[in-house]
């Protein structure tokens, strides 16, 4: 049997429900040394319960990123074979109505603190010789629907970091992946609900009368979007960007994700607002 030392470890954030909670279960039963980890610490102990070695991590937080790397470090003698960078929430709102500490927000936990912990862990992976950093992105880092433009920026700008992270690891054995995950079951819609009952008045707004289109979609039981895939789905393309010798620099998952990587180059910025436009006035109707 494999020992706790000798298996191959992976720091996994925002494991508290849907992708990262379904990657950490997939994980460890395929033998990994999973690391899952959440901001609340009522979720790290119901992760506990259900037999994952978990640690709380806020990344809107930089003394947690740093206190929680540093025990993980600590469990596992200094080693880190592989990251999965996951946490993350949408705030839906049009972007005249985001005020600069909602989006300052959005950028803290979406960007900042996944590159935060990403430059904290490179080092450890090239001096061991090798690691495998993956991140999750969306449908939504190449392109943009309408009320989506904060969670938007924030993909858009992890793709090009992790764009140049890659380059500029070149030759030192740590691969850098992004997955694009399209519509998956999860809590994502709950969440971003309670994010725009937080922060946008929609009574003050120009756009209320879509706003109560889009409540309408954010509280629909059941999935909110066609071609809605497991978290599975994702679980699928992580095991390939980590067992494989030569792991892709993008990960596509659902058919809307091929589907609008083909639109974009196909069709005209006015051709492809089109469609985008109509994408959105249809699930905020």
């Amino acid at each position: 049997m494999t020992s706790e030392t000798t298996k191959k470890s992976v720091l996994i954030t925002g494991c508290s429900s849907g992708i990262g909670l379904c990657v950490a279960q997939g994980l460890q039963a395929r033998g990994y040394r999973v690391f899952a980890t959440a901001r609340k610490q009522a979720d790290v102990e119901a992760l506990e319960k259900q037999g994952l070695e978990s640690l709380p991590l806020d990344l809107a937080d930089s003394t947690s990123i740093q206190d929680a790397l540093e025990e993980v470090l600590k469990r596992t003698g200094g080693r880190l074979d592989a990251l999965f960078n996951n946490g993350a929430y949408g705030q839906p709102g049009a972007v005249e109505d985001l005020t600069r500490d909602v989006l300052r927000a959005q950028l803290e936990t979406n960007l900042l603190g996944t590159v935060e912990l990403t430059n904290r862990v490179i080092p450890v992976m090239r001096e061991q010789g090798g690691g495998r950093i993956i991140q999750n992105s969306s449908v939504l880092g190449f392109i943009v629907l309408p009320y989506r433009g904060a969670y938007s920026a924030s993909k858009y700008a992890l793709e090009a970091l992790s764009d140049a992270m890659r380059q500029e690891l070149r030759g030192s054995g740590v691969s850098v992946s992004l997955i694009q995950p399209g519509p998956i079951t999860s809590a994502f819609r709950q969440n971003a609900f309670a994010k725009y009952q937080e922060n946008i008045d929609k009574s003050a707004s120009y756009h209320r009368a879509t706003y109560e289109g889009m409540e309408r979609r954010l509280t629909k039981q059941g999935p909110a979007q066609p071609f809605t895939l497991p978290p599975e789905a994702v679980l699928k393309k992580v095991i390939h960007a980590l067992e494989s010798r030569r792991p892709r620099a993008r990960y596509a998952v659902t058919f809307p994700t091929y589907l609008f990587a083909w639109l974009k180059r196909l069709l005209s910025t006015r051709g492809l607002d089109w469609v985008l436009n109509q994408v959105s006035s249809k699930e905020n109707q």
